[in-house]
C-alpha cells in the first residue's frame, strides 16, 4: 500500500477514535460534561494521540530499519566473484538495488513479466535490453547473481511493505480501542494529553539533535565506503586533483590539500573585504550614527544578508570580473587571464558578509557598558581616543567571535565560488588565477546521474567531513570566545 493511502487510513482511524472517545465519555455521564474530570475533547484527543503517533513512530522505525534488514539478507545470497578488484559489497548492493527498481518499473510498464525472469533460465542479455528498452539505468550486463539478487530483493520488499502495512494499521487501530475505553468519568484524560504534548515537545526539540547525529553517521560511514577504495594518506596529502574513475575506481589523484587551499584562499580575500567595512560601519552605527540614522542605514545594511548565494555569483560574474579585467587583465596590469578568479569571488563573497560582521559586532559594541565610556570621558578621552582604547579592547573578544563566524560562513559557500572562481584545483598565491573550493567540488562530483555508491559520489562525502570538521572547529572556537565575552559583561 503506498505511505500516502497508509497515512490517510492512520489519520482516518485516529479521527474516528477522537469521536468516539468523546461520544463515551459524555455518555459515561449520561451528557453531562461537569461532571466529567476534565473537558470532553480532551478524551477524543487522547484517543487521537494514542493511534496517530505509535503507528507513524512504527511506520518510521519500520522504514528505517527494512532497508537494513534487508540489505543484510540480499547481501549473503552475493558470491565473492561478483565483487571486482577496486570494487565493494557495497557497489554491488547498489547494482542491484538499481537493478531490482528497473525490473518492478519494467514490468509496470509491460516492457518484462514475471516468466522472463524465471530463476536460473532467464536470457541474461535480453533482460538487459528490456531494461533499457524502458529507460532504465543499467550500466553493464546483469550476471545471473545480480538477477537473483534483485529477484530476492523485490520479493523481500515486497513482503515488507504488506507486512508494514498490517502491523501499522493494528497500532493504529488498538491505539484508538485503548484511548475509547479509557473515555470515563475518572479518567485524567487532560493530564494524559498535557503529558503526551509535552512529549512531543521534546521530540521536536530533539529534531536538531537527531538530525546532526544523522548526518554525521552518514558522513563517517560513506567516508569509510570511500577509504575502503582510496588509501586515506593520499586523500589527505597528494598535491593534486585529477579524477578519473574509469571502471570501479580507476587511477585518480585526489589530493583534498589544492582544493583545501583554495577555500582557505578565497575565505582570506572574503574577511579582507568584510572585516575592515562590516567592523568600521559597527563602530559608526554604534557611536557616530544618530538614532534615525542608524534606524535607517542599519536596516539596509542588513538587506545584504537576505540576498541569494546565486545573485552574489551573478554579480560577481557579470559585474566584479569584467571589471577586474579591465583594470588587471590584458589591456591593464596583465596579471588577470579571465574574469574568474580568487579576487572575483572574494570579494563577492566579502559584500556578503559584511552584514554578518557589522550587525555582530554592532550588537557587541552596545554591550559594551556605559560606565566604561563615561570613566574614559571623565579622564579627558576624546570619543575617538575612548573607542580606540576602551571600547573596542573590551568588545575584542566578540568581535573576534564574530570574525570566526563570518568565516565559516565563507568556508562552506558554494555558489559565488562555482560562479566566480571557475573550477580549477591548483595550489598557486596569484589572486587572479581561477581557483575552486571543497563546496564546488562536492557539487561537481554529486552532480548527473552517478550512484551514491560509486567512487566518484563517495569522494563527496570524504570532502564534505573534512570541511564540518574544519567549520566545526572554527564555530566551536568562536562560541568560546563569544560566552567567555558574555559572561563578562552581562
Amino acid at each position: 500500500m503506498p505511505l500516502l493511502w497508509l497515512s490517510a487510513i492512520i489519520l482516518a482511524l485516529a479521527t474516528a477514535g477522537f469521536f468516539l472517545g468523546r461520544a463515551r465519555a459524555l455518555a459515561s455521564v449520561n451528557g453531562s460534561s461537569e461532571k466529567l474530570h476534565s473537558l470532553p475533547s480532551y478524551y477524543g484527543s487522547n484517543a487521537l494521540m494514542k493511534s496517530v503517533f505509535p503507528a507513524f513512530g512504527a511506520m518510521l522505525l519500520w522504514m528505517l530499519v527494512q532497508p537494513l534488514f534487508i540489505d543484510n539478507r540480499v547481501a549473503q545470497l552475493i558470491p565473492d566473484s561478483e565483487i571486482d578488484e577496486g570494487s565493494s559489497i557495497g557497489l554491488v548492493m547498489s547494482e542491484v538495488r538499481r537493478t531490482a527498481d528497473g525490473i518492478t518499473n519494467a514490468i509496470n510498464a509491460g516492457f518484462i513479466d514475471d516468466e522472463t525472469l524465471t530463476a536460473g533460465q532467464a536470457d541474461l542479455s535480453d533482460v538487459t535490453q528490456r531494461l533499457k528498452d524502458a529507460g532504465q539505468v543499467v550500466t553493464n550486463d546483469i550476471t545471473q547473481p545480480i538477477l537473483n539478487a534483485a529477484q530476492e530483493y523485490r520479493a523481500l520488499s515486497e513482503t515488507s511493505r504488506s507486512v508494514m502495512t498490517i502491523v501499522v494499521l493494528l497500532v493504529a487501530l488498538l491505539g484508538a480501542g485503548w484511548g475509547v475505553i479509557q473515555s470515563g468519568r475518572d479518567f485524567r484524560a487532560r493530564n494524559v494529553v498535557e503529558q503526551g504534548i509535552l512529549g512531543i515537545l521534546i521530540a521536536a526539540a530533539s529534531v536538531a539533535i537527531l538530525t546532526t547525529i544523522g548526518i554525521i553517521f552518514s558522513l563517517i560511514f560513506n567516508t569509510i565506503e570511500f577509504f575502503s577504495l582510496y588509501p586515506a594518506v593520499e586523500f589527505f596529502t597528494l598535491l593534486e586533483w585529477a579524477p578519473s574513475f574509469s571502471g570501479r575506481g580507476g587511477a585518480s589523484s585526489l589530493g583534498i590539500l589544492p582544493l583545501l587551499w583554495g577555500t582557505i584562499y578565497i575565505s582570506v580575500v572574503a574577511l579582507l573585504v568584510a572585516v575592515p567595512v562590516g567592523l568600521f560601519s559597527a563602530i559608526y552605527l554604534s557611536e557616530y550614527a544618530s538614532p534615525r540614522v542608524r534606524g535607517i542605514a542599519k536596516p539596509l545594511l542588513e538587506i545584504l544578508a537576505g540576498i541569494p548565494t546565486i545573485v552574489y555569483g551573478l554579480f560577481a560574474l557579470l559585474t566584479i570580473g569584467p571589471l577586474l579585467v579591465s583594470v588587471f587583465g590584458e589591456d591593464g596590469a596583465g596579471w588577470m587571464g579571465g574574469g574568474r578568479s580568487v579576487m572575483t569571488a572574494g570579494i563577492a563573497m566579502g559584500i556578503m558578509l559584511i552584514p554578518f560582521v557589522s550587525s555582530l559586532s554592532d550588537d557587541i559594541i552596545n554591550a559594551v557598558p556605559q560606565s566604561l565610556r563615561d570613566g574614559s570621558y571623565g579622564l579627558g578621552a576624546t570619543q575617538s581616543e575612548t573607542i580606540k582604547q576602551v571600547v573596542l579592547p573590551a568588545a575584542l573578544p566578540g568581535i573576534v567571535g564574530a570574525i570566526l563566524l563570518a568565516a565559516s560562513r565563507a568556508i562552506g559557500e558554494t555558489m559565488i565560488v562555482v560562479l566566480g572562481a571557475g573550477a580549477a584545483a591548483r595550489l598557486s598565491l596569484n589572486p587572479f588565477e581561477a581557483m575552486t573550493t571543497v563546496t564546488a567540488k562536492i557539487v561537481s562530483q554529486l552532480t548527473g546521474d552517478s550512484d551514491f555508491a560509486s567512487p566518484e559520489a563517495l569522494v563527496a562525502f570524504a570532502l564534505g567531513i573534512t570541511l564540518f570538521v574544519l567549520t566545526l572547529c572554527l564555530n566551536v572556537f568562536a562560541l568560546y570566545i563569544v560566552r567567555k565575552y558574555r559572561e563578562q559583561y552581562e
